[in-house]
This record gives structure tokens, C-alpha cells and sequence, in this order.
């Protein structure tokens, strides 16, 4: 499925965090920079503004039949999300039916559900919404605890930032790892990456901006071919190793070594996406020496070896 024209499909009350996610990734134009243009459509049932519950309203251009050759159709948070009208169900079974991607941002999983288009799909939405979204919807298998998941042609995101993640690798899966970053970069986002092959759930390191972290940090991004210990890190950040390692997960939630690993495996994926390096000379470029150690990590982290990864992602020159 192409990725060209995308239709958002706003409920009363619009959550405009999430929706502005959308408008965000797929409303503006860069084609200044390489990013392809996008025909994208903000769809409504019903003429009119819509309430976002702040003092401000959205006005829809289009109506729901704007969305009936899209090949994105997307549904941000909106309290009505649980009890959506009958003509928005129908154009989300029409979107899956033939073939379109059909995305939610936090509580836009409700309307999906309420389509029954997660009935036997991977799923997930804000922690805080999850139990009642399993409980409404028995069929669905929702993972409370990853920020989104692909299954098929649909993806379902967690709470607000959390759709930039899932809209980024929607865009890297169809326009390739070059325009996703343009965007990223554009937004002061990290370009986070798919994972699993079977689920496509992606954990993407968390990032931290904090001044006692952040040149450590941004020094391991530039040295990830170079073998690096705790006692190396805490030296440079003029800590103890004890008080180093707390304060590594407390400000990224993850340990130093893993946060190495996931970066490297992150380096590895470009590579393997942008060019034609031999396995062996990917696994020395992203830092992990040999190309058993490289397939030993990258398919524990992504769910499929480097070697079939590349067959599925990369671009043509």
C-alpha cells in the first residue's frame, strides 16, 4: 500500500494533542527537504466546528467520504471514541477491507475496536485505557506496556507522544529511514524504528535531556564502535559507577549496556537499510565486532536476523 493521501477523521470532542500529532507528521509540507507531499484530508461526519473542550474548536474541510480512497486513515483520542457513529465504523471496515492503513492515537483505539477491526489483532492504547479497552473488546489483545503495535495494516499507538513513534514508523515502513528522519529532525523527535517482525511492537530507547546525562550520552552516540565499560561512562560524567548506574536508568529507564545495545542495533538498521555493506562490515560500523554478535543482538532486539531485514527494508538506490 502506498502512503500519499491520508484522511483524519475527527470526533467531538477532538483531543487536539493527538490530533495535532497527525497534522504534525503528515499536515505540513517539506517537500523542501525531500519529503514527498502528502494529500492529506481532516475528515468530520457533520459540517461545522467541532468542540475540543479548551475554548477552542476544529472545523473539518472535508466529510467522511474524503476518507474512502485513502490510504491512511487515522482516528486520534476523543472521549466519543467509545460510541462512534455508524457511518465512522464504516469507513474504518471499508479502509481495512481494501487494503488501507488504518491508525489510532491513544483512545482512537476505542473506535477501531468498536469497528471490530481488532478482534484477533496485537493492539495497545494509553495504560490508563487499556483494561477497559480489553474489557470492551475480549477479542483484542491488548499489550498495555509498548508504545505502539503493528498488526497487519493496523496500528495502534499508546497516549500522545507515543503517536509520533507509531506515525514515524508508519512513514519509515512505506517512504523509507531518509524521510522519516527528515521529519523527526524537523520535529526534535528521535526517528524510532520498527521491531518485532511478527507484531512490529517497538520499545525506542528513551532519550534524556538532562545536563548531568546528556553529553555522556551524545559521546557514546558518536563512539558506538568503541568497546565502552560503566567504570569509562562514570568517569566522564565525574561519578562513581554505583552512582552512575542509578542514575543511567533513572534518567533513561533502561541500563547502560542495553542502552549501547539498542543504539547499535539502531545504527545497524540504517546501514542495512542505506547501503550494501557485507554483514561483516555493518556488525564493525555499529560497534559489535563480528557479524555473530551482530545477528545474536539485532534478531533478539527486532525479532529477524540482519541478513533478512535487509531483503525486506532496503531501499533502492
Amino acid at each position: 500500500m502506498a502512503l500519499h493521501s491520508i484522511a483524519v477523521l475527527l470526533q467531538e470532542p477532538v483531543s487536539l494533542f493527538e490530533y495535532g500529532v497527525l497534522a504534525e507528521v503528515f499536515g505540513l509540507d517539506r517537500t523542501d527537504e525531500g519529503v514527498p507531499a502528502f494529500d492529506y484530508r481532516v475528515c468530520a461526519e457533520g459540517p461545522g466546528p467541532l468542540d475540543a473542550r479548551n475554548g477552542t474548536s476544529v472545523t473539518a474541510a472535508f466529510g467522511l467520504e474524503a476518507a474512502a480512497d485513502a490510504d491512511l486513515v487515522a482516528v486520534p483520542a476523543s472521549s466519543q471514541a467509545r460510541a462512534p457513529s455508524t457511518a465512522v465504523v464504516d469507513v474504518l471496515r471499508a479502509a481495512v477491507a481494501r487494503g488501507a492503513w488504518v491508525m489510532s492515537v491513544c483512545s482512537g483505539a476505542f473506535t477501531l475496536g468498536a469497528a471490530g477491526i481488532l478482534d484477533g489483532r496485537d493492539c495497545t492504547t494509553h495504560w490508563r485505557h487499556a483494561e477497559e479497552l480489553a474489557r470492551l473488546h475480549p477479542l483484542a489483545r491488548v499489550d498495555p506496556d509498548v508504545l505502539y503495535v503493528r498488526d497487519g495494516t493496523v496500528i495502534t499507538s499508546a497516549g500522545t507522544a507515543a503517536g509520533i513513534d507509531a506515525a514515524l514508523h508508519l512513514v519509515r515502513l512505506e517512504l523509507g529511514s531518509a524521510v522519516a528522519t527528515t521529519i523527526a529532525r524537523r520535529m526534535v523527535v528521535p526517528p524510532h524504528r520498527d521491531g518485532g517482525q511478527r507484531q512490529f511492537i517497538d520499545r525506542p530507547v528513551p532519550t534524556t535531556t538532562a545536563e548531568s546525562l546528556g553529553p555522556v550520552l551524545e559521546w557514546m552516540l558518536e563512539h558506538l564502535e568503541e568497546p565502552v565499560t560503566v567504570d569509562d561512562l562514570a568517569r566522564r560524567a565525574a561519578m562513581s559507577p554505583r552512582t552512575f548506574a542509578r542514575r543511567f536508568v533513572a534518567e533513561t529507564g533502561t541500563t547502560p549496556h542495553q542502552w549501547v545495545t539498542d543504539q547499535r542495533v539502531l545504527r545497524a538498521r540504517r546501514l542495512l537499510e542505506d547501503t550494501d555493506l557485507p554483514v561483516e562490515a555493518v556488525a564493525r560500523d555499529a560497534g559489535f565486532g563480528t557479524a555473530a554478535l551482530l545477528r545474536h543482538h539485532f534478531t533478539r532486539c527486532t525479532g529477524i536476523t540482519p541478513t533478512a531485514f535487509r531483503t525486506q527494508h532496503r531501499q533502492p538506490a
